[in-house]
């Protein structure tokens, strides 16, 4: 592996899922207004516990490289279903865009997910 992909690999990780582990970190703080938006689009705030977790330590899996292709399946599989449902009003340019920028964050984590987390993860390491 060239320096390029050693550097590369554990600095995408981070800019991926650091959003991820800062929205889910938010919402706690925001928790009632959360639940209340979510609602508001037709999403059971119930599920709002369950959005943390998935945020916060799906982010964090992937961020030091364990579990990355689960984690990176799941992330990408919400990232696009919160896409459909937040942003799916395509009629409107700012949700077009938001949309697609779903869709985008969807395409890295796939490339997690077929290609493994690269360099400096916990995945890598040897079961001896």
């Amino acid at each position: 592996m060239n320096a390029i992909q050693s550097f590369s690999a554990p600095v995408g990780r981070v800019l991926i899922s650091l959003m991820f582990v800062m929205s889910g970190l938010n919402k706690i703080g925001g928790y009632a207004a959360t639940q209340g938006y979510m609602e508001s689009m037709g999403v059971p705030g119930m599920l709002l516990p369950a959005v943390i977790l998935l945020e916060v330590l799906g982010g964090i899996a992937v961020i030091i490289g364990w579990h990355t292709r689960i984690a990176a399946l799941l992330l990408a599989g919400f990232t696009l279903l919160a896409g459909i449902l937040f942003h799916g009003n395509i009629s409107d340019q700012m949700q077009m865009i938001m949309f697609m920028k779903n869709v985008a964050i969807t395409g890295g984590f796939l490339f997690l997910v077929a290609h493994g987390p690269g360099a400096y993860a916990l995945d890598n390491r040897s079961n001896n």
